[in-house]
């Protein structure tokens, strides 16, 4: 293709909710050129501080804009380097008047007020401004300002996300029959050439039906079997299916999906208990999510009475499991010896960052609320033997900027796939109480 000329070239305005979503956003507009609201290196400022990921994002983008200005002038167009990439340049906010009640004391304002001065100073350019903030884009859009989201990475049929099994009912009886004898068959008996890794299935036929997944190490449709993780018992094929990943000493990756009481936490938090032997500990994770985004610094109390009601939900699960046994039985002595000797470690995310992740079952729940940066960060620090596990639902997310195609869940499920060490599953089936389903059939 023809290199497009400057004409062509389109500007795009980017708001401070891209640059702490993804801190090299501005290398992704190929050949177009970037623009930066001087408003919006006056919030970076605000967030540089801290231990979050916007933190990071923060600190990243501001070191980059460091290097790459060197001692030049960020006002004139300063190329990103090479001829596949266009120039960045700040703009200021002044002498642009807005229109009707917006005010200019607000940030958001100022860097409309910047995409117009853009659009007067380059007329016959495309001028898009860039926000994963939805009411700034509907804002921009009522002035007559182009708007939309940051779309690298992002999933576009999140709809279609893998579910990780299929149900197969027309299999023949004597195809079950060789599979419950011999344990395997191959695939070719289902009717398939291929299948993904570790991918499950539920045959029926007209009399019977097995559960089976597809082994990618021997080739093989594999049959599996209900088994019981620490007193918990799987009341369904998904669980069941998500319990055999979740002990499969082969799979070091495990995505599971699926709304509230479904079971996600529990069962992996029972099958890393009863797999206890093959690890050295068991961290249980989840992203903290401010109330009203306060930051926690300013809630009353020292860090254990702050952090206990945004890590109770995994101590439910943990009093659920202990239920299972008698108050003097052995097992429920060594569940508690777990917690006291820190082979069980309940924290939030922003704990784990920085330690030593080998020969460790790494539970990491409300997934949903990471961004792929996170998941990607998460991942590429585990060690030789660990094992983590993503559980979330993307239809219940809390953080500011991240929606079912953004999400790091969603990033994860669609970006690796038919992997021999990765399982994914989704659960539809709740199983918590006939009212917890009720919920969420009707509400």
């Amino acid at each position: 293709m023809a290199k497009s000329t400057k004409i062509d070239r389109k500007i795009f305005v980017l708001d401070t909710s891209v640059l702490l979503f993804d801190h090299a956003s501005v290398l992704q507009f190929q050949e177009h050129d970037v623009v930066i609201p001087i408003t919006v290196l006056e919030e970076l400022d605000q967030f540089k501080k801290g231990n979050t990921t916007l933190n990071f994002e923060a600190r990243s983008f501001i070191r980059y804009l460091d290097e790459f200005a060197g001692k030049g002038d960020l006002k004139a167009w300063t190329p990103l380097g090479g001829s596949e990439k266009g120039s960045l340049r700040v703009v200021m906010d002044e002498g642009v008047a807005l229109d009707g009640e917006l005010s200019e004391s607000k940030a958001d304002n100022r860097i409309l007020a910047v995409t117009r001065k853009v659009q007067a100073e380059h007329a016959g350019r495309m001028v898009v401004l860039v926000t994963k903030d939805i009411n700034l884009r509907i804002k921009a859009r009522s002035i007559g300002i182009l708007a939309e989201d940051y779309l690298t990475g992002k999933i576009r049929d999140v709809e279609n996300l893998v579910t990780g099994w299929t149900e197969i009912s027309d299999v023949k009886d004597k195809v079950l029959d060789s599979l419950a004898q011999s344990g395997c068959i191959p695939l070719k008996s289902l009717g398939l050439n291929t299948a993904r890794a570790n991918h499950y299935f539920l045959l029926k036929s007209a009399k019977k039906s097995l559960l089976a997944w597809y082994n990618p190490i021997s080739g093989l449709v594999e049959r599996i079997d209900k088994q019981i993780a620490c007193g918990i018992q799987p009341r369904n094929a998904e669980q069941t299916f998500a319990m055999h990943a979740l002990t499969n000493p082969n799979v070091h990756l495990v995505s599971l999906m699926g709304v509230a009481g479904t079971g996600k936490t529990l069962l992996a938090l029972a099958s890393a208990i009863e797999m206890k032997s093959d690890y050295h500990q068991i961290f249980l994770a989840r992203p903290v999510v401010p109330l009203s985004n306060r930051d926690i610094g300013f809630l009353p109390g020292d860090i254990k009475s702050k952090m206990t009601p945004y890590m109770e939900p995994l101590w439910d699960n943990f009093k659920l499991i202990q239920r299972q046994f008698a108050g003097s039985s052995k097992e429920l002595k060594k569940l508690n010896e777990m917690v006291a000797q820190e082979k069980l470690v309940i924290q939030p995310l922003a704990y784990i960052r920085g330690r030593s992740l080998s020969k460790v079952f790494f539970i990491v729940d409300e997934a949903q609320n990471l961004t792929p940066h996170e998941v990607k960060t998460i991942i590429t620090r585990a060690g030789e033997g660990t094992k983590i596990v993503f559980a979330g639902d993307i239809k219940q997310i809390d953080t500011p900027y991240l929606d079912a195609q953004s999400n790091g869940l969603s990033y994860l499920m669609d970006k690796i796939q038919d992997h021999p060490l990765v399982a994914h599953l989704a659960l539809s089936k709740g199983v918590r109480s006939v009212l917890a389903n009720l919920g969420n059939d009707y509400l």
